[in-house]
């Protein structure tokens, strides 16, 4: 199966902080491959309806996690008329999720770690807080 991605695998190896809907999409993709209409269900679902992706932006998102390797075409077929096409998280793709949900879990600890709070610049008293 081939189809042509906007990106050509020319993109950086360095990745910051994945943005909310990538995380999301690849987070969709953990019980197994889904095609685009259900990745946007599932994103939304998961999201507690926060994100709702448009056709394009999913699509424009899923050829760059192809390209990135995190992210690959398992299926094409033929429904209605329409080629319907089914993606699939990488064992690469698998390893940065999880390592995105280990630093967003470390950057929460930062806040849910403290035990009390200062707020503007005092210790609140028991009971307050």
């Amino acid at each position: 199966m081939t189809r042509k991605a906007t990106y050509d695998g020319h993109m950086s190896k360095v990745m910051g902080p994945m943005r909310e809907p990538t995380y999301l999409v690849l987070t969709s993709l953990l019980d197994g491959p889904l095609h685009g209409y259900a990745i946007m269900q599932r994103t939304e679902e998961l999201s507690g309806g926060r994100v709702r992706l448009a056709t394009g932006t999913l699509y424009t998102a899923l050829d760059r996690l192809c390209a990135e390797g995190h992210v690959e075409l398992v299926r094409e077929e033929i429904v209605n008329g329409r080629v319907r096409r089914s993606y699939g998280l990488t064992a690469h793709g698998a390893v940065a999720l999880r390592a995105e949900a280990e630093r967003m879990e470390a950057a929460a600890r930062l806040v849910t770690g403290r035990r009390r709070p200062k707020v503007g610049g005092l210790v609140p008293k028991a009971g307050l807080a």
